[in-house]
């Protein structure tokens, strides 16, 4: 019987296929970086333990040249970003039981990513803010469903993640312990891509997402 893949099987699979091109534009854009970070501006190359991931997205290289890296570093944020809309805008559908807290996921979800996807030199501080508020309350929202939900270990998960990124956020605004920063920024990267990537896998399972359907519609498996 001949059958062919249904739209939302393409959709399921967005967030781990965009993930994958996150990672590889950022893997590229990390050999082209020219050099220099926060703790060591004159330092070639870029350091896994020095530079933060934004740097590669600026025009200019910390050390002082043309960063030959940031076409390859914004279209992975870009791929990453897109990759999160899509899970914020099925996220709801983890859920039984309809809630208001639903659009409010969807729509400060996806709009933190949107926000994100701007996150460059002389917009950085701004964005991270703007994002960071939107993100706290799609997060906030979520952990309230999965508590009515008795999702507890994604929830405790989802709270880990959410303190990772809240200690950033403090380091970045206070200094304090500030060049340790860079290694607990991709340590959290890390943790959170995890989670999301989680609830991708348990959204599909709970919806019971058919991967192929038949071209005549009279079966599906």
């Amino acid at each position: 019987m001949n059958k062919r893949p249904t739209y939302k099987a393409y959709l399921l699979f967005l967030p781990f296929l965009g993930i994958d091109l996150f990672l590889l534009f950022y893997i590229i854009a990390a050999f082209k970086y020219p050099g220099g970070s926060f703790a060591y501006p004159s330092h070639e190359g870029f350091s896994f333990f020095n530079n933060y991931l934004c740097d590669l997205l600026d025009d200019q290289a910390i050390i002082g040249v043309e960063n030959t890296a940031s076409t390859y570093a914004r279209l992975s944020l870009a791929m990453l970003c897109l990759s999160i809309i899509v899970i914020w805008a099925y996220l709801p559908k983890l859920f039984s039981k309809k809630s208001i807290f639903h659009p409010i996921i969807q729509i400060t979800g996806i709009s933190s990513m949107l926000v994100t996807i701007f996150l460059r030199e002389g917009m950085h501080d701004p964005v991270l803010r703007i994002a960071g508020v939107l993100g706290a309350i799609a997060l906030i929202a979520t952990f309230i469903e999965m508590y009515k939900h008795q999702f507890y270990k994604l929830l405790i998960a989802g709270i880990i993640c959410m303190a990772l990124v809240s200690t950033n956020f403090y380091i970045y605004e206070t200094g304090y312990y500030i060049l340790q920063l860079p290694i607990i920024q991709k340590i959290t990267f890390v943790c959170c891509i995890g989670w999301f990537l989680t609830m991708m896998l348990l959204i599909a399972f709970k919806t019971q997402m058919p991967f192929w359907e038949n071209t005549d519609n009279s079966a599906q498996f």
